[in-house]
C-alpha cells in the first residue's frame, strides 16, 4: 500500500473515531479521485434518523454532488469497515472503481452490527422472507417502464 492509500484509509478511520465522539456510529469513509479526497462521510443514522445514512452512502452523495454526476467511475472509496449490503449496492450503482476497507463485517458483527441476516434473507424466496413482499398493479406500473424504454431523451444509468 503506498503512502497515499494509507493516508486515505487513516482519514476514514479517524472519521469513524471522531464520529463516535459526536454521537454517531463507528464508521467513516472517504472517496478519492485522481489522488485527492473529494468527499468525506460518517455514519449519521441516529443523528439524522435516517437508516440509509451510512458513511459510504453519505460519502457517495457528497462525491456525486461535488462532481455533478451520478457516475463515480474513476473514484475509489476508503471505508473504515467492509461495506454492508446496502452500501455495497450503492457502491456498485455509483460505479466506484475500487473499495479499500479496514474492519471486516465479522468485526462489525462482534460489536452488534450484524448484516448476516440480510444476506440470508436475500437467498430466501419472497414468500419466506421476514418482510413480506406483495406484488400489486404490475400491468399499470409497466406503463412507466414502457415510457422509459421509448423515451429518446432518457439519461441511462
Amino acid at each position: 500500500m503506498n503512502t497515499g492509500k494509507k493516508e486515505f484509509m487513516i482519514d476514514a478511520i479517524e472519521l469513524s473515531i471522531n464520529n463516535i465522539k459526536t454521537g454517531g456510529g463507528p464508521f467513516g469513509a472517504v472517496i478519492v479521485k485522481d489522488g485527492k479526497i473529494i468527499a468525506h462521510g460518517a455514519n449519521s443514522v441516529t443523528k439524522s434518523n435516517d437508516p440509509t445514512a451510512h458513511a459510504e452512502v453519505n460519502a457517495i452523495r457528497k462525491a456525486a454532488a461535488h462532481l455533478g454526476t451520478f457516475d463515480l467511475s474513476g473514484c475509489e472509496i476508503y471505508t473504515s469497515c467492509e461495506p454492508c449490503p446496502m452500501c455495497l449496492g450503492a457502491i456498485y450503482w455509483a460505479r466506484l472503481d475500487k473499495i479499500y476497507y479496514a474492519n471486516t463485517k465479522n468485526d462489525a458483527k462482534n460489536i452488534g452490527f450484524d448484516d448476516s441476516f440480510i444476506y440470508e434473507e436475500l437467498e430466501k424466496p419472497l414468500s419466506e422472507r421476514k418482510v413480506k413482499a406483495i406484488q400489486m398493479e404490475r400491468e399499470k406500473a409497466l406503463l412507466a417502464f414502457k415510457m422509459w424504454e421509448e423515451n429518446e431523451n432518457k439519461i441511462e444509468y
